[in-house]
């Protein structure tokens, strides 16, 4: 039923939960990753994020496997920085933020349908590159924002 009380039709995706991931290092500098995205036809600069599997209820691990994944990060220190719905006009996805620190880098091992680039880049750049709408993925400029808002 609408809100108007009218019949109707209305399509619902549904997804596992995710996360994105704000990796900052010691030089206040974060891992961004860049890829293709089909859905859009252009490339994309993000923060790292990914989906939780089937089953997964700990997004800090699901948090900490996507970061290792698709940069090679590791991170001693996590903290939440709260969620965000995804599209939620269409979507049921619900992405957890996190900001990772006391980094380890080693190598990414990126799913076989992945073909990522990484750049790290130092804080303040990303968020001028997200007023410059140069980072336009919706998570990420969440996360970015809301990292600046609770730093100042």
């Amino acid at each position: 039923m609408r809100p108007d009380g009218g019949e109707g039709i209305y399509g619902v995706v549904e997804l596992r939960p995710s996360v994105g991931i704000v990796a900052l290092d010691e030089r206040d500098e974060m891992v961004l990753v860049g890829q293709w995205r089909y859905a859009l036809d252009r490339y994309s600069w993000e923060i790292p994020r990914g989906g939780s599997r089937a089953g997964e209820t700990d997004m800090q691990a699901v948090a900490a496997r996507e970061l290792r994944e698709e940069t090679g990060v590791s991170a001693r220190h996590w903290q939440p920085l709260g969620a965000v719905d995804l599209n939620n006009g269409v979507t049921t996805d619900i992405e957890h933020l996190f900001l990772a620190t006391g980094l380890e880098i080693g190598p990414a091992q990126p799913e076989g349908d992945e073909s990522i680039a990484t750049r790290w880049v130092p804080f303040e750049q990303a968020l001028a590159m997200v007023l410059a709408g140069e980072i336009t993925e919706c998570c990420s400029v969440a996360a970015i924002a809301k990292l600046a808002v609770l730093r100042r």
